[in-house]
């Protein structure tokens, strides 16, 4: 009897993944998007004089409608190494390096942090897809993006940039923007695989938040636009509810 009883299991089981694949493979549904992304980002404009190319994560939260309508509110942190604009070039000597205060050389490295949040409304169009579900779409929104220099001391010897000093240098700046995304977007018949890819793009008016930098002795007033433009992918956990059941991939 037990015996019947796990094959009895298995055989509803079995029977259940193939309602909810042949449901997601001919239905379009109103699914909710849970997602997670990798970027890889070239700045144009102002934001390219200040930094080169960069690496961008983070997490998506998406509502798609029975009609294939998109709804998405996105966050994102965006890093590098390429820093382009010498923030720190009053402290460098005749040779270029920079001493600490015992007049040895210093480790100070600069980096690019940012982060931005935006949300987006767009459509799919899942005739290009492989179900209902799926296909190339089209999401345009707005937000906020802000970025500063990061000034890293390694070995915490240079007053010039302790504490809050280092926010006279820092370049720290942020302000209101849009975004588009062009891609495809794919839901598995199965719970195999279910992810997109595409282009982005961000376009920013940003601003000054310090006003005052150290090393030019000058007041930041200068209106900023700042453009990010990349490639994603992107991983997908889809939930989507049918009569009184949940059915996660």
């Amino acid at each position: 009897m037990r015996h019947k009883f796990y094959i009895i299991l298995c055989l509803c089981f079995s029977l259940q993944l193939q309602t909810v694949a042949q449901s997601v493979k001919d239905s379009c549904f109103r699914i909710l998007m849970v997602g997670m992304h990798a970027s890889g980002q070239l700045p144009k404009y102002d934001l390219e004089k200040r930094f080169g190319p960069n690496l961008s994560a983070g997490l998506n939260f998406t509502w798609k409608t029975k009609h294939n309508l998109l709804f998405s509110v996105e966050g994102s942190y965006f890093f590098g190494r390429n820093v382009k604009e010498d923030v720190v070039a009053n402290m460098r000597n005749s040779d270029g390096h920079i001493t600490d205060n015992e007049g040895y050389p210093a480790d100070l490295r600069l980096t690019e942090r940012g982060w931005n949040i935006y949300g987006n409304v767009g459509y799919m169009i899942s005739k290009l897809g492989n179900n209902p579900n799926s296909g190339v779409f089209i999401t345009v929104g707005a937000g906020w993006t802000q970025h500063k220099i990061k000034l890293y001391d390694a070995n915490q010897k240079i007053a010039a940039v302790n504490g809050d000093l280092k926010k006279g240098y820092d370049r720290l700046s942020g302000g209101f923007g849009i975004s588009q995304f062009i891609g495809y977007k794919y839901i598995s018949n199965n719970r195999l695989a279910n992810c997109y890819f595409g282009f982005e793009f961000y376009e920013a008016h940003t601003k000054s938040f310090r006003g005052f930098n150290y090393d030019t002795g000058l007041t930041d007033t200068q209106q900023r636009f700042d453009v990010l433009m990349g490639f994603r992918f992107g991983w997908i956990l889809p939930l989507y509810k049918r009569t009184k059941d949940f059915y996660y991939y």
